[in-house]
């Protein structure tokens, strides 16, 4: 804070001494060293207020650029969702009005995206393939140990 020397330490000590008087001056300096000591505490506090307000700053500006971002991606994810659910849609939706939200557009497509592979795995089931080799059952385990 101050750069105090002994020598202007020294003569400060002896100026009190000549103005105050030797009775008064133990009481004046301890006076003065509570003093400083408020307002070392008080500066020292509102320090650490300011660094933890810029602190909190800086985490709600990285917040909102990370928000931004997550925004961004949602909607770019959302626009390639709607831009594959779009060919997919008969003429006859088409020709009504938008009324359908994005939202119902993008429960749309989930749905079809998860028929296509359940339709998928129903065709191969109901046609097993005649290159694969079906496994022996617990039936025909149980004959053959027999």
């Amino acid at each position: 804070m101050f750069d105090i020397g002994f020598l202007e330490l020294m003569f400060i000590g002896v100026v009190g001494l000549l103005v105050l008087g030797p009775e008064r001056l133990p009481k004046a300096a301890r006076t003065a060293g509570l003093w400083l000591g408020k307002i070392k505490r008080s500066v020292s506090g509102m320090q650490r207020e300011i660094s933890a307000q810029l602190e909190a700053e800086e985490l709600r500006q990285k917040l909102n650029e990370q928000q931004k971002k997550l925004d961004d991606s949602v909607r770019q994810v959302q626009r390639d969702v709607e831009s594959i659910a779009e060919p997919d849609r008969p003429a006859e939706a088409s020709d009504k009005a938008p009324a359908s939200s994005a939202e119902q557009r993008l429960d749309d497509a989930l749905a079809r995206a998860r028929r296509a592979p359940s339709e998928a795995d129903a065709s191969e089931a109901a046609a097993p393939n005649a290159d694969e080799p079906t496994a022996p059952s617990a039936s025909d385990k149980d004959a053959s140990s027999r």
